[in-house]
């Protein structure tokens, strides 16, 4: 087994914010979208769609992913991070969740929104190991 320390995810109060009110405007549906920075403090936003329209799973547009990923580099950033909600579940990782991690450098914010207030948390997810990675709301 392979152990390995995450540096916190930094994210800015405004951009935490604003993640929070997509993933909440989406519902019943789950919302996703790319967080943008350097390292692991993030400094962009870009709020996707979901084109399967479920509640229960998400998939980006695979041309829209491409003009944000080249608008990161354009800026000299890169992806630090992706984020979805559960609108019915909790912040962890589903099979499909797990399944579906191709990027192991980024992390994974899940926005739980089952209990009313939004529980968020960040996984790093490498080869199906599932580690949390602590969140820091910077502002």
């Amino acid at each position: 087994m392979r152990l390995y320390k995450m540096s916190a995810l930094i994210i800015p109060k405004q951009i935490f914010d604003a993640m929070l009110a997509h993933c909440g405007e989406a519902g019943p549906n789950e919302a996703c979208g790319i967080l943008g920075g350097k390292g692991r403090e993030v400094s962009e936003l870009y709020m996707m769609g979901n084109t399967e329209n479920s509640p229960v799973s998400y998939l980006m547009d695979s041309k829209e992913q491409f003009t944000v990923l080249k608008d990161l580099r354009g800026k000299g950033l890169s992806m630090v991070g992706i984020f979805h909600s559960h609108p019915a579940s909790a912040a962890y990782p589903s099979p499909k969740d797990v399944s579906l991690a191709f990027y192991e450098d980024a992390a994974y914010v899940i926005v739980g929104l089952a209990e009313g207030e939004p529980d968020v948390k960040a996984f790093s997810i490498r080869q199906g190991e599932i580690i949390e990675i602590d969140i820091v709301v910077k502002g």
